[in-house]
């Protein structure tokens, strides 16, 4: 059977609960038996191939943080 994956993208401005909800995609992804991966820095990233794999340690403790944890920026081209 194909691995199934999934990417977690953060575009736009920052807002409360943007690392909660990566979290719970992250760990629901993994439950699923899905590869997570993260896209640092939005669309701009994505373009880039700033593409890294996610587990439940990449994760761990960041409920309580500010901001994201992939960053995010505005691109023209999207």
């Amino acid at each position: 059977m194909k691995m199934k994956r999934i990417a977690v993208l953060t575009s736009g401005g920052d807002s409360p609960g943007m690392n909660a909800a990566i979290r719970a995609v992250v760990r629901t992804g993994i439950f699923h038996n899905l590869e997570v991966f993260a896209v640092e820095r939005g669309f701009s990233g994505l373009m880039e191939g700033q593409i890294s794999p996610m587990d439940q340690v990449s994760v761990g403790g960041i409920m309580q943080r500010g901001g994201t944890i992939l960053k995010t920026s505005r691109s023209e081209k999207f």
